[in-house]
């Protein structure tokens, strides 16, 4: 059978992050996951790892993996199912570029998931959430900011890689009322109304982290279009192209004109047959 590493190389490079848009995070998973999976066989079959083959994608290697991630490492129901599903779509992605190994994917893709307990979700009550709201010290600056994070992550209800990740220029919006737009997971957007106390907590951030924040904000909430990170509306390629060819045209005509002036005063210093007229006599001396 043909080797893995080519097609491992394309599945990682190409299929996730290009024709599937998986996340950063999405692809480090299923490469962990992979990885795992190949050191597994590989110590199994005695070889190194870039010599494995499309053998070593069957059923029962897949099940000894399995139980090694359970009983070797430990890992819990849920890890074990984590790994399963990379390996599962690996093999899926397989069985369109090698048609022999379709039976060796068929029964690699009727291993059942694991059922994992379902756990209760601890919350806290309203004062137990405003004693944590509270708790950073707004004399401080890094008091401030932590008080406009948690506001914002509790009022939209944000993941923390979603609270890392946004942008006052391009995440939030101040008018008509507060709202702040996300990209989920899974490449899901959500646009959310935040309350009056996100939005003093926001501004207040916005104002201890000095002017030029604030100018921006504002210059974003007055502004039709997208602003750069200095306040400005980013330049049209299509309207700088226009201006570049306006301007190469006027050029053109000017000098046209210069040269058909040119012509002109050249011509009326001529007789009519194209002669050059003569020069004015000059008064000789008796």
């Amino acid at each position: 059978m043909s080797s893995l590493a080519s097609h491992v190389s394309v599945f990682l490079r190409e299929r996730l992050p290009l024709e599937r848009r998986a996340s950063e995070r999405t692809c480090d998973t299923y490469a962990l996951g992979l990885r795992l999976f190949f050191e597994f066989a590989a110590q199994q079959r005695k070889v190194r790892p870039s010599a494995l083959t499309l053998e070593v994608l069957d059923a029962p290697v897949v099940l000894a993996f399995l139980r090694h991630l359970e009983t070797d490492r430990h890992n819990g129901p849920a890890t074990r199912n984590l790994r399963l599903a990379a390996i599962r779509t690996f093999a899926r992605f397989i069985e369109y570029r090698e048609p022999a190994t379709l039976a060796q994917i068929q029964r690699i893709r009727a291993i059942p998931m694991k059922r994992t307990d379902t756990r209760l979700i601890n919350y806290l009550n309203r004062e137990e959430m405003q004693a944590l709201l509270d708790a950073p010290d707004p004399r401080t600056r890094d008091g401030v900011r932590d008080r406009a994070m948690l506001h914002v992550a509790y009022s939209a209800g944000l993941r923390v890689s979603e609270l890392v990740g946004l942008r006052f220029v391009d995440n939030l919006d101040f008018d008509p009322r507060l709202s702040v737009h996300v990209m989920g997971k899974g490449r899901r957007e959500r646009a959310l109304p935040l309350w009056r106390e996100t939005a003093t907590a926001l501004r207040a951030w916005l104002g201890r982290s000095g002017a030029s924040a604030s100018e921006r904000m504002e210059r974003r909430t007055t502004s039709t279009g997208p602003v750069t990170a200095m306040g400005r509306k980013p330049k049209n390629p299509a309207r700088r192209a226009i201006v570049a060819v306006l301007i190469v045209a006027v050029v053109i005509l000017v000098g046209g004109l210069v040269f058909l002036g040119l012509q002109v005063l050249d011509a009326s210093f001529r007789e009519p047959d194209g002669s050059p007229l003569p020069g004015p006599a000059s008064n000789s001396t008796p």
